[in-house]
């Protein structure tokens, strides 16, 4: 298909990932070692597994949503959803169990407000809010 974003242009990869393209093949080759693009049952993948990793990196990179990035890359709204969610959760960091005795955490907790009453509480101003908690190494500056 003409006209949409591919990995095998290497001006695509920069902009969408703010990685280089060695770093991104890298991250491809962890992908199908651990076996992210085995053929699995059922309707095959439309992209090849580069381009599926490229449209996740734009999903989290950019603010746009899944209707306006699927047509980007040729893919419906729905596999575009499926990719995201089949390759996610293979690039999160893994937790870790314990931290050394010495390390400072800082936690964050944030009231959201929200419009779904079914996931949301009434506080006591009457707003439905959901409360959203992180929890950041100080020393390297990421969520664990």
């Amino acid at each position: 298909m003409s006209g949409v974003i591919t990995a095998s242009e290497p001006s695509w990869i920069v902009p969408f990932t703010g990685v280089a393209p060695r770093q991104f093949n890298q991250v491809v080759r962890a992908l199908r070692r651990e076996g992210a693009d085995i053929a699995r049952r059922g309707r095959p993948w439309g992209i090849p597994l580069e381009d599926r990793l490229l449209l996740v990196a734009a999903y989290w990179r950019t603010n746009l949503t899944l209707r306006q990035l699927a047509p980007l890359f040729g893919v419906s709204k729905s596999a575009a959803g499926r990719i995201v969610g089949h390759l996610g959760p293979r690039l999160a960091l893994k937790p870790r169990r314990r931290f050394r005795k010495d390390t400072v955490l800082i936690v964050d907790g944030t009231l959201v407000p929200t419009r779904n009453h079914t996931v949301a509480e009434r506080s006591k101003n009457y707003r439905y809010s959901t409360n959203h908690q992180v929890v950041i190494d100080a020393d390297t500056r990421r969520v664990v």
